[in-house]
Parts: structure tokens; sequence; C-alpha cells
């Protein structure tokens, strides 16, 4: 299956934010919610099962400056075996302008028993751009071990590299579970904060939640593992983040 689809969304003038262009095909359905305190906020619902291996999907966003947009979805995408030897592909594109503001909040990615799967995210940020960008996956449905999947998180500040982060977990990727990696924890996610009006804290590491601030731009990122989602979800509610 391939599906497209696109958030475009541009200031109103009136210290709101309007979505100008809002679609979606099957199984990637946008869905626009109550305004949040003037930040336009739309939920990402998924219209079949999956993504499963062989599905090609793909979501465009962009937001015009001093708009400001906040991501949900309604349920954790879980990725599921499909035709032999092929790979599920989930690709967000983001560009976010000077003056925007652009919240990413989803649900867990799980990674089911006998997957192939990868997940792409490129941002592009103008300077004065702000982000809040959570990624969450989960090991493996309860009592089983997990299929592959890849993380992969590209970001841009002003045109120069902020971020770039892979974590590949699976029967293909040796070491993944041991203790250079993810520790034998199920659930690990990280927590990315670009805001100009703050200033970035100093590295810090506690327990499995480490914050490491970024050289490339007003950037903090979190990172942390955990035994459930649940615990990773607190982990990456940082102050201030708006990760709820």
């Amino acid at each position: 299956m391939r599906a497209l689809a696109r958030l475009v969304a541009r200031a109103d003038g009136r210290g709101g934010t309007a979505l100008v262009e809002l679609h979606g095909e099957t199984p990637l359905l946008l869905r626009q919610t109550p305004t949040d305190g003037g930040v336009a906020t739309v939920h990402l619902v998924g219209g079949a099962a999956g993504p499963l291996a062989g599905d090609d999907l793909r979501l465009e966003i962009e937001v015009g400056p001093g708009a400001a947009v906040r991501v949900h979805s309604v349920a954790a995408s879980i990725a599921l075996p499909g035709r032999a030897g092929a790979v599920s592909r989930m690709a967000v594109r983001a560009v976010v302008h000077a003056g925007a503001t652009l919240h990413w909040l989803p649900e867990q990615l799980v990674a089911a028993a006998g997957c192939a799967h990868l997940a792409e995210s490129r941002i592009e940020l103008d300077a004065g751009a702000t982000l809040r960008w959570r990624d969450e996956l989960i090991c493996g449905r309860y009592g089983e071990a997990p299929g592959g999947a890849v993380v992969h998180t590209q970001v841009d500040y002003a045109g120069r590299p902020l971020l770039r982060q892979s974590l590949a977990v699976g029967p293909h990727a040796p070491g993944w579970a041991g203790p250079a990696v993810l520790g034998g924890a199920p659930a690990t996610g990280s927590l990315l904060v670009v805001d100009p009006s703050q200033l970035a804290g100093p590295p810090t590491a506690e327990g499995s939640v480490a914050r490491l601030p970024l050289a490339g731009g007003p950037a903090t990122l979190w990172t942390a593992t955990a035994a459930d989602a649940h615990t990773l979800r607190a982990h990456l509610t940082a102050p201030g983040s708006s990760a709820v």
C-alpha cells in the first residue's frame, strides 16, 4: 500500500493558525481537532492495520512563519510482517519556517515480531523556528521478541546539520539489546527540543535518562530507556516541552 498525507499551516493574521492544506490517504488520515491556545491541533488516524511490510507511507508537513501546529496520533503504530522480504516504510518530511512552531508528539511505534520497518524523519528548521519532536519505540508486543526496525532522524537548523540519529533493533541488528545500546530495555525514545527563547542547560545523566545540549543550534536532546511505554513517556515529558 502507498499513501501520501500533507499538512500545510499558515498564520491567520489574528494570532492563530489556519490549516490551508490537510489531506491524506488510507491509512494516513489527518483530522483537525479543537485548537489549543492558538495552536492548530491535528491527529493522525490509522485507517488500516499496519504498517505492513511492503507499505510505503509518506507525510509532508510545512509550518509557515508565525504559525503553530501540534500533531498527535490516536493510537500506537504497530509495524507488522507482510510479504516475505518486503520492508514497510514511514517517511516524515517537515519544514518549519522562522517564527513557526511544530510539536510532533505521536504515540509509540511498536516493532511486532517478524516486522521489517524503516521510520525516517527529515526536519528542516529556519533560524528562529521552534520544535518539539518525540520518537518512541517499543521492542515487540507483550511477551514477544521484536521484529526488525530502524528509526532514523535528521534535523537541520538554519541550513546546518543539528542532529543525525539512528537506532536499529531486532534480529538483524547485532548487539541492540546489549549494554552498549538498550541494555535489555524494551522501550526507548528521544525528545528533541529546539527553542530560541530558552538556554540549553548542561549535559546530565540520571539513571536511564540523559540530556544533551546540541552544538548546532538552541537545542536539547533527551534520550531514555524504560521497562514499559508508560515509564518511557514520563521520562520524555521535559519541563516546558509540551510533550504530553
